[in-house]
């Protein structure tokens, strides 16, 4: 059962066109037997109908903060719910509730209530990265409101960018995994829907991540290269940034939606820095398998943690032609040679006390591909995923994994989106990670005095 079964949802619309896809979150929510109240801006109500959440919710919907039957309806909606979720938030909306602005019956209710809030920004690119936008969002995360940040995509108008409201299912989800309330993992797994924000538990803490795939060139136009879009990696970089953790993720593609969230600030050409609202962001550009091996063999030095979410190419081309081969001249004779084993170089230069978190993406027998992958490794975890599924792994907004660690525990990670997955796989490596430094702490003295450290 659904973890949003019998809970009293209300659910905010505001004024964007991403309006319509409320309808479906709510017809979601009402079918995981939640009782969803809709809230409705007047600005929503230029995209989407009244009439239709009537039909759809479990209450008429709500509009006006002068109500006959509640006099006072802001509080008596604010203390009765166990969950706001807005879909979409507007700017206007996200600035209003950041400020402690009420200007109607949905950003007073925000403000009167002490439930759980879930906000799905959506709008243009150009305003989600605005920086009044982008330091709203990020005094809404350091106040512990959930994000559900916008996907890159076709927007209003025809244009391309970051800012397209999240899936339905990703947003149900999220809101189902609120509910859930935090549920530590133990030995026999985890409470797969329970993993919330967890405050700045990783504060002090250091860790890299990768992301994305590599490409290895064949001439100047084609290259070797896989499906990856690097949103696990990113999910994983703005999560541990989010619970304090000062993050330095190399990673192959530009990720508009993940600025906001870190909360862009300094902008140059190459890296990129962010500034979060508990923690840091370093963001660092490659391409190719070796540039990767190189920006995080150098990252992962003094590193409490890395996570090598980045899908790297195992082959490339020895010798990459400098002109575009063209088919008349036939079909081309491409001599492969292996590319650096980064996790192989990552376990050779490991301090003592030091997490490594590998990925194993995988089309059959997930698990046994996984264990051995683990086991040749010599990493601390393997998070691997049957990348052939659906909705599972390269270029989806959900995930579905399984965590192996090397103390032979198994953590199973039903599908949720990439930043759930991102919470629970931290969680687990969180909970086993003071311990790992305090039976290394002999060890760790050991590496001191011989002066590698």
């Amino acid at each position: 059962m659904s973890a949003v079964a019998g809970k009293r949802i209300l659910l905010g619309v505001s004024g964007g066109i991403a309006a319509y896809k409320a309808i479906e979150v709510c017809r979601r929510l009402v079918d995981d037997k939640a009782h969803v109240i809709p809230v409705l801006t007047k600005g929503a109500t230029r995209f989407v109908g009244v009439s239709t959440f009537d039909a759809l919710a479990s209450e008429p919907t709500r509009m006006s903060l002068f109500d006959d039957i509640h006099p006072i309806p802001h509080t008596s909606l604010g203390q009765t719910v166990d969950c706001v979720v807005v879909v979409p938030a507007t700017a206007r909306v996200v600035g209003a509730y950041a400020c402690g602005i009420s200007s109607d019956l949905l950003t007073a209710t925000l403000l009167a209530t002490r439930a759980p809030v879930v906000v799905c920004p959506a709008m243009h690119t150009e305003m989600w990265e605005h920086p009044a936008v982008v330091d709203n969002i990020a005094t809404l995360v350091s106040r512990g409101v959930h994000i559900v940040g916008p996907e890159s995509g076709r927007l209003a108008g025809g244009d391309e960018g970051a800012g397209r409201l999240a899936a339905p299912a990703a947003i149900v989800a999220e809101v189902a995994s609120v509910l859930a309330g935090f549920d530590p993992p133990d030995k026999n797994g985890i409470n797969q829907s329970g993993i919330g924000m967890s405050g700045v538990d990783m504060s002090g803490m250091s860790v890299v991540v990768t992301a994305g795939g590599t490409r290895e060139p064949i001439d100047p136009v084609r290259f070797i290269g896989n499906r990856s879009s690097g949103k696990q990696g990113h999910a994983f970089a703005v999560e541990a940034a989010s619970r304090g953790a000062a993050v330095s993720i190399i990673t192959t593609g530009d990720d508009p939606v993940m600025k906001p969230i870190a909360g862009i600030k300094t902008p140059t050409s190459g890296t990129q820095l962010h500034s979060a609202a508990a923690g840091s962001v370093t963001v660092t550009r490659v391409d190719t398998a070796q540039e990767m091996a190189e920006a995080t063999t150098a990252a992962a030095v003094g590193a409490d943690m890395v996570i090598m979410a980045a899908a790297v190419a195992d082959f490339r081309p020895v010798k990459p032609l400098n002109m575009k081969h063209k088919r008349r001249d036939g079909l081309p004779v491409i001599e492969l040679e292996l590319t650096p084993d980064i996790l192989a170089e990552l376990v050779a230069a490991k301090a003592p006390g030091q997490v490594l978190v590998g990925f194993a993406a995988e089309t059959c027998d997930v698990a046994s591909n996984g264990v051995s992958k683990l086991s040749s490794k010599g990493v601390d975890y393997i998070v691997a995923n049957d990348v052939s599924a659906q909705d599972v792994g390269f270029d989806c907004d959900t995930n579905e994994v399984l965590v192996l660690s090397a103390d032979g525990h198994t953590h199973q990670i039903s599908m949720c989106s990439k930043r759930e997955v991102a919470k629970a796989v931290l969680d687990i490596v969180l909970t086993n990670h003071q311990d790992v430094a305090h039976q290394d702490v002999a060890q760790l003295n050991q590496f001191k005095n011989s002066g590698n450290l």
